[in-house]
């Protein structure tokens, strides 16, 4: 079976969204128009890139002039929205995403792969994060990710508490329960995000050990690590809550930081930290600061 893909290219991607899906798109999804990464969100914040492309995909004897029609006509910028038509052959998605997904090693033992290439995995004392493609971000591909497990992997978080603020798919808080943390709570948004975090950390083994919950819920306490891979402003306007929640003498890990960010970022975060070295990877930084 064939698609045909709608491009819509406008300022108003969710707006575009509701349209599409009013004329039965069978599926919409964003994707970045210029290649700049998208990374966890930020709890109360909508993942979109600064040029967002709302892609509809309908069935293959679909007519899309009615669809485009609507989206001149509705589109606050509808007069200077341009659309792009391609005709899909339908393949195994998930297949094609597991092609191309490596198998990572971060420090000495830990490493992420998908469930169809552990066979690659050959060291006798690894610890092993398993990871599908499924539902919300961080897979570990991107630098931001990447630093924090890297940075999570050269600990020993052997019975301590783990907070990971913006967790998306839990990557970060499900790696450090394997790593030998005692207990961890991710915090998000996005109930989809929860969703992922639970299955990924049931498919683990670490389930009962991870407790996920959207901000609302969340009460501050004294954890011994809290780490945050979210967005520069975010992370500033977060400092007082991420202070008030990790223990005197805690590690605070932030990312989700370019390298020209960090000053600004340090800055909300000096009246409670002492700062640790940089890691810096492809243009991004992740800080590491000891709670006061």
């Amino acid at each position: 079976m064939a698609w045909l893909q709608l491009r819509v290219f406008s300022k108003h991607p969710e707006f575009a969204e509701e349209i599409l899906l009013s004329h039965n798109a069978g599926a919409v999804s964003f994707v970045d128009a210029v290649d700049d990464p998208v990374l966890e969100p930020a709890p109360g914040e909508t993942p979109l890139w600064k040029h967002t492309v709302t892609v509809g995909l309908f069935a293959e004897d679909s007519d899309l002039t009615p669809i485009t029609a609507a989206l001149r006509e509705l589109l606050p910028d509808g007069a200077s929205a341009r659309f792009e038509q391609q005709r899909i052959e339908d393949q195994d998605w998930v297949r094609v995403w597991l092609k191309d997904c490596p198998v990572m090693k971060f420090g000495a033992r830990l490493w992420v792969a998908p469930h169809e290439k552990l066979g690659e995995i050959t060291q006798a004392d690894a610890i092993v994060l398993k990871l599908d493609p499924g539902l919300a971000f961080g897979t570990g591909t991107h630098p931001t990710t990447s630093l924090c497990l890297d940075w999570l992997a050269s600990q020993d978080l052997r019975g301590k508490t783990v907070l990971d603020y913006g967790c998306g798919s839990g990557v970060l808080a499900i790696a450090a329960l394997l790593l030998g943390a005692e207990r961890a709570i991710g915090v998000d948004i996005d109930p989809q995000a929860l969703t992922a975090s639970r299955a990924n950390a049931a498919d683990n083994g670490v389930a009962e050990r991870l407790t996920v919950m959207q901000p609302n819920d969340f009460e501050s306490f004294a954890a011994d690590v809290v780490v945050a891979n979210i967005l520069t402003n975010p992370l500033i306007a977060l400092a007082p809550l991420l202070a008030g929640t990790t223990a005197t003498g805690g590690d605070l890990v932030l990312a989700g930081l370019l390298d020209r960010q960090v000053d600004e970022v340090r800055a909300a975060y000096a009246p409670y930290f002492d700062f640790a070295p940089d890691a810096n990877r492809e243009g991004w930084t992740r800080i590491h600061a000891l709670r006061r």
